[in-house]
């Protein structure tokens, strides 16, 4: 298991939005926004139990996900690794209700999820020495 760097922590831990990547049946990648965290050692999202990803990683465990700066999106991370667990129930709610506070600020409206935590096999981080000024539209 690799260590999760304290610049890849950072960025999981704030309210940035991550992207995660499992395999489709036939082997295809499929990717998603997904609000995320750090429980210990692992980074950790949630999904309801019938989603894709959900059932893609019930076939497959292998996950990747990356995660972009909020306020300066050239700082980013990414984890490569597997879902070693689970939490159901009101465990479950727990990581789920901190996660949306974080986010918006209110508990999770739905009373229901499943909490994936990724055991890292592989981190990076990059930070490119951009400016975040996006051309007016």
């Amino acid at each position: 298991m690799a260590e999760l760097p304290p610049e890849v922590r950072e960025l999981f831990d704030g309210p940035n939005y991550a992207h995660v990547a499992t395999l489709m049946p036939d082997g295809s990648p499929h990717s998603v926004t997904v609000w995320a965290g750090v429980e210990g050692d692992r980074v950790v999202f949630f999904t309801q139990q019938q989603s894709r990803k959900a059932r893609n990683i019930d076939a497959d465990p292998r996950v990747a996900i990356s995660v972009a700066d909020r306020d300066n999106p050239y700082r980013t991370a990414r984890v490569r690794g597997r879902v070693a667990s689970t939490r159901e129930g009101e465990a479950a709610l727990e990581v789920i209700d901190r996660l949306s506070v974080k986010y918006t600020g209110e508990p999770f409206p739905m009373r229901s999820g499943v909490v994936y935590e990724i055991e890292p096999d592989q981190t990076g981080f990059m930070e490119l020495p951009f400016e975040h000024r996006p051309a007016a539209r």
